[in-house]
């Protein structure tokens, strides 16, 4: 008896693992890991001679926040370089160093910011709101570095995951890169998130059109993706909503009192 003769799926899928080569990956993720050194190295360099020369100083604890911070990147870089030079087992061994560093950032953003923001809680004018998108980028950060970990029997995943991961950390250097050439800040919360948050965008939709366009979305990839972009504005609207800006004036004033 005849049969219909089978029809090759046309659609996109979501896919839990990868059914392609994990050596495949490599190569894009270098590529994306690329593209965020880009927006921190122009933004940070650009805003480098203003940071020096800030009023108040910055505290000391800042700089310590800024070494750490960017010892991370390498760190990422070492791990991305070494799996496309096909070292897996020195990647693994490096991955637990990686999560012990991440503790110590754990510990130095907020302390950073805090004391940041005390320092010039008395001038004319506090930004202590901008907390939102100090404590999301933190949270996120870390909430995605676990996620990624324990994804890293899933290569395809885990891979999309850690990049995820530190794309939280993007906007500090992407905001700085806008200030400078649009020194005025947007008014509007759409404008505000586009503004502090392109450079995360710009590096979720590389990934989710290469993914697509290879067939190669990864469900836990467009959750996280998704998460990350409801998180990032949610923090750019507490940034305008009034209760917010009293509380975290009142946080940051507690702060400067009890720890000068």
């Amino acid at each position: 008896m005849a049969t219909a003769p089978a029809i090759p799926k046309s659609g996109r899928t979501l896919h839990v693992r990868g059914t392609w080569s994990a050596r495949e990956d490599r190569i894009p993720s270098a590529v994306y890991l690329g593209v965020l050194w880009v927006g921190i190295l122009l933004g940070f360099s650009l805003d480098f001679s203003r940071y020096l020369h800030e009023n108040p100083a910055a505290p000391t604890v800042v700089h310590f926040h800024a070494v750490v911070f960017s010892i991370w990147m390498f760190l990422l870089s070492a791990q991305v370089l070494l799996v496309v030079r096909n070292r897996v087992a020195l990647h693994r061994t490096l991955g637990w160093v990686c999560v012990g560093w991440a503790g110590l950032m754990a510990i130095l953003g907020p302390w950073a910011v805090m004391a940041s923001q005390a320092s010039a809680i008395r001038q004319p004018v506090t930004f202590t709101a901008f907390l939102s998108v100090n404590f999301v980028d933190l949270a996120g950060f870390l909430s995605f570095l676990a996620w990624g970990i324990a994804l890293r029997t899933n290569p395809a995943a885990h891979k999309r995951m850690m990049i995820l991961s530190s794309v939280f950390l993007a906007d500090p250097g992407f905001s700085r890169l806008y200030s400078y050439f649009w020194p005025d800040e947007p008014h509007s919360i759409l404008l505000w998130y586009l503004s502090v948050f392109y450079g995360n965008i710009l590096i979720i939709s590389l990934m989710s059109a290469w993914d697509w366009y290879r067939n190669r979305l990864m469900k836990s990839f467009v959750i996280g993706a998704t998460i990350q972009l409801a998180a990032t504005f949610g923090a750019s609207f507490l940034y305008f909503w009034p209760p917010w800006k009293s509380l975290t004036h009142d946080w940051v004033l507690s702060w400067a009192n009890h720890f000068g």
